[in-house]
């Protein structure tokens, strides 16, 4: 099979009338990120108070912190969305769930999305921020009672700010993983960069070219996401933090 590479596609105009068609992608990653940095900080907010709850020797709260964990972990993303975009409207009182559903394009859509990624991503950050605050020596929950600090002071000034640090990498991998599942928000609606790429090879009818492009913008993304969350984790990094643990000998 002979394929014809058309690199003059990008730069013809798209039937939509926002211009060439390496803009209407370009259009589409900004509400990529746009989607994306919003869900992230609802599941950055939601997943650390959630995962340091399921630490606190409180059994009850602990309990109410896995059963979120539970429900929002084992449905699937797009079963997900599908909820938030055609059945939560419909539980909230009338004016409200009208005006989230006559919302104009493409904000019906992006609101939706955003609450979906946001909560979906926040039981994996749980997860993270749970397993940051078990690496950590129980001496250094024990020096802080020791000093007199509260269980809340405790967390805030001792445990927190180390097991945030021991966790950034694995954070990096969720804020990624944000960006790349914000491509399910095209089942809702949102013309986000996967959206708009499938958008372009139905009305080019070059499938390649279209989902060429997309992967390419999607690779230098997650490249400049990794690279700025190294710089950060370098300039946050504690020596011997990490040996602290309890799974690398420290005390």
């Amino acid at each position: 099979m002979n394929y014809n590479w058309e690199w003059s596609i990008y730069l013809a105009a798209e039937p939509g009338g926002t211009g060439i068609y390496i803009k209407y992608l370009v259009i589409g990653l900004g509400w990529t990120l746009a989607t994306a940095l919003a869900a992230w900080v609802i599941a950055l907010a939601i997943g650390s108070v959630v995962g340091t709850l399921r630490t606190t020797p409180h059994k009850w709260v602990v309990r109410l912190g896995n059963a979120y964990v539970e429900i929002f972990r084992n449905v699937p993303l797009i079963v997900q969305m599908f909820l938030w975009f055609f059945v939560v409207p419909e539980l909230l009182p009338k004016a409200l769930g009208d005006w989230v559903k006559q919302m104009a394009p493409p904000w019906g859509s992006y609101l939706p999305a955003v609450m979906c990624l946001g909560l979906y991503t926040s039981v994996r950050i749980a997860e993270q921020v749970k397993s940051g605050i078990g690496s950590l020596s129980r001496g250094q929950g024990m020096a802080g009672t020791a000093l007199g600090l509260t269980l809340g002071q405790n967390y805030r000034f001792v445990l927190l700010p180390q097991a945030f640090r021991i966790v950034l990498p694995p954070l990096t991998s969720e804020f990624m993983n944000v960006i790349k599942n914000s491509s399910v928000a095209l089942t809702i609606g949102l013309l986000e960069l996967t959206g708009r790429a499938r958008a372009m090879q139905e009305f080019s009818f070059k499938v390649f070219e279209a989902f060429a492009a997309a992967t390419v913008i999607y690779l230098l993304t997650n490249l400049v996401v990794v690279y700025g969350m190294r710089a950060l984790e370098k300039k946050v990094r504690v020596p011997g933090l990490i040996s602290a643990s309890p799974t690398a000998g420290g005390h």
